[in-house]
């Protein structure tokens, strides 16, 4: 009796101490070098650990299935990280430059993968992920969506290496355009995907950039929720070719919205809410370790080409958009 408990439960205690170690190691690198997230650091270690002959199918299967409702926890505290009185107190000029500009950069990266011939599920990851707040909304986003595992990968190194390039590009460019230190930090919130980035690439402006960037970057993170419930809607219309429907509006999609009321109250004390951030990276980090687990290398290369087009070309669209707005609006 005992025998016939335990086959079914050591695959998920194998799953739990594997993807348990790769968000460890991954939180340690991260914390160590911070401008490479611990989430990007977590897929990378999941496609390591997916390539090894000794990781079964029966393992993996254990680690798709307990790292799924990592995920959902994860984007669920990510709410309470949005204090909605200071994204409103940035004023209607600047806010509308955030909606037009995750707007243009959405759609138009979804267009542009179109032209260039990119699976749709990559192209929505990736319009998701430099729109929004990076591999946060890559997470978020697979779950309603039809994509292939690899395509989340791809989609995660894509924003690694185009928000790196930002880090150096938006100081220098800014100081080109004699952008004075706010509008700098303003345009780093606004165009760079990653929030270890946006802090990395404002920094050279100085502490007056870094608080500006933070809030408008937080104020795209804002729009994770609806845009993540809208395409749950749009995907449900799609024609059905035999799988599940993904859900109208996931749950943990309202749980994050619920989280952002609570924090929005005040009356969450500061060390819960970094109790709440670390928890957060880390329960993301497991959700983003487990779907490189299931990556397939091969796959992944001959995507390559056409993908990092698609980076190139979003970057460019939500750098210019963003400048665009700011100058007009804000």
């Amino acid at each position: 009796m005992s025998t016939t408990h335990a086959r079914p439960t050591k695959p998920y205690l194998t799953a739990l101490a594997i993807t348990g170690a790769g968000v460890a190691a991954a939180y340690l690198v991260g914390t160590a070098v911070p401008v490479v997230s611990a989430l990007t650091i977590a897929v990378v270690l999941g496609i390591l650990a997916g390539s090894l002959p000794a990781l079964t199918d029966e393992t993996r299967k254990a680690i798709s299935g307990v790292t799924k409702k990592l995920l959902r926890a994860g984007v669920m505290l990510l709410g309470l990280q949005l204090s909605l009185p200071s994204v409103l107190a940035l004023g209607p000029g600047t806010l509308l430059a955030v909606v037009l500009t995750v707007g243009v950069t959405f759609l138009g990266t979804i267009g542009l993968g179109r032209l260039l011939g990119v699976p749709r599920g990559l192209a929505m990851l990736v319009a998701t992920g430099f729109s929004i707040c990076g591999a946060s909304a890559i997470a978020a986003m697979e779950g309603v969506v039809k994509r292939e595992d690899s395509d989340v990968a791809t989609a995660v190194a894509l924003v690694t290496f185009y928000g790196g390039l930002a880090i150096a590009a938006v100081p220098l460019l800014g100081g080109w355009l004699r952008l004075d230190a706010v509008r700098i930090g303003e345009w780093a919130g606004l165009s760079v995907h990653e929030v270890a980035q946006v802090v990395a690439a404002a920094t050279p402006a100085g502490s007056a950039a870094v608080a500006v960037a933070i809030v408008i970057k937080l104020s795209r993170v804002v729009l994770l929720a609806p845009m993540v419930a809208a395409v749950g809607v749009h995907e449900r219309h799609r024609p059905a070719d035999g799988g599940k429907r993904p859900p109208l509006i996931p749950l943990f999609v309202i749980g994050f919205l619920a989280m952002a009321a609570v924090r929005s109250t005040g009356i969450v004390p500061g060390v819960a809410l970094d109790v709440a951030k670390v928890a957060c990276t880390l329960l993301l980090a497991a959700a983003l370790f487990g779907l490189g687990c299931a990556v397939r290398i091969g796959t992944l290369i001959r995507t390559g080409g056409r993908a990092l087009l698609l980076g190139l070309l979003s970057t460019l669209l939500v750098g210019t958009t963003a400048l665009v707005t700011l100058a007009v609006l804000g």
